[in-house]
């Protein structure tokens, strides 16, 4: 399976916030997550850096 892990960077550590991701896509100062069962999620941020061999993505809170 392709499908990544989201993680949000607070304080520098990493917490998981949506698994199976299948999209990202950039939405209003954020990005939309959806993941392979039709769940969504907005996180307001950017990308802090992309995992593709284990399949993580890392964005971080705007403030």
């Amino acid at each position: 399976m392709c499908e990544a892990s989201a993680y949000i960077i607070d304080d520098g550590r990493p917490e998981l916030i949506m698994e199976a991701v299948d999209s990202v896509e950039p939405e209003d100062g954020g990005y939309k997550l959806v993941n392979i069962f039709g769940e969504q999620k907005f996180i307001k941020g950017t990308i802090y850096s992309l995992s593709l061999v284990d399949h993580k993505i890392f964005l971080k809170k705007s403030a």
